[in-house]
């Protein structure tokens, strides 16, 4: 079973760019898409209706063009839910958390902390609330699957020039403090149990020829809990396709 999450950087645009074909052609059980930026009614190409083999959810925000997510899987979910509960960050249409009969699954487009400090502590607190709502699941038995843009490098692996990022949103010591908490909390960065190597990026800047000579950052990833790690058979990134400034990443499972 294949898991894929992208970062399309707006869906209408994906979809001029051959999203469409690229949903006809994969063969993953779900697809997690983050910064949709549109409202369900302006893309009726993504509605039930006109997408066959497909359930989709979408949570957008309220803001005209901006964040959002829609979750695309082969089979209904057993339960969806469109945020955390807290109005201050359901209104930006930043989760879908659905139940599966063999996984809980996070569809996730954290925020980015780069704007001002505000945003930084609104991005902080946003980690945090997501951690606290996952581990209220461990005691249930299910594997816990994070994915998406989590706006944040890990390591110095993971972007190109990490000395000069240090004192970037995106690769901030609190944050990357915040990433070191979610491993040692008992989650995995799925990619790296298959993939040691430098040089695996996600996102590109769209300026200066950044995709083309592979000056990335590694910001969008899939997480498991330790206990279910066995159910990973293999992780990926898809640097090849194009039509946002991410490519899509996944994992496949045993199940």
């Amino acid at each position: 079973m294949k898991l894929i999450s992208w970062n399309v950087n707006g869906i209408r645009a994906a979809i001029r760019n051959g999203l469409l074909n690229w949903l006809d052609e994969t063969d993953a059980y779900v697809v997690c898409l983050q910064e949709v930026k549109a409202f369900k009614n302006q893309v009726p190409e993504l509605n039930d209706n006109n997408l066959k083999g497909w359930h989709v959810e979408w949570n957008a925000a309220e803001k005209a063009g901006y964040s959002g997510v829609i979750t695309l899987s082969r089979e209904k979910p057993l339960k969806t839910e469109y945020g955390f509960g807290r109005e201050e960050f359901d209104r930006e249409g930043r989760v879908l958390f659905q139940e599966y009969k063999q996984f809980y699954l996070y569809n996730i487009y954290f925020p980015n902390g780069q704007r001002d400090q505000e945003r930084l502590d609104y991005k902080m607190n946003f980690y945090d609330v997501y951690l606290e709502h996952a581990q209220n699941l461990r005691s249930k038995g299910k594997a816990i699957i994070t994915c998406g843009d989590f706006n944040t490098a890990h390591k110095e692996i993971d972007l190109k020039n990490p000395k000069a990022n240090e004192k970037t949103s995106g690769f901030l010591p609190i944050e990357r403090a915040w990433m070191d908490k979610l491993v040692n909390t008992g989650y995995v960065d799925t990619f790296r149990i298959f993939n040691k190597e430098a040089e695996q990026y996600s996102w590109w800047t769209y300026r200066f020829g950044a995709r083309e000579k592979n000056v990335g950052w590694r910001i969008d990833y899939f997480f498991i809990d330790q206990e279910h790690v066995p159910l990973v058979k293999n992780a990926f990134i898809h640097q090849h396709v194009k039509g946002s400034d991410h490519c899509p990443v996944g994992i496949e499972l045993t199940v």
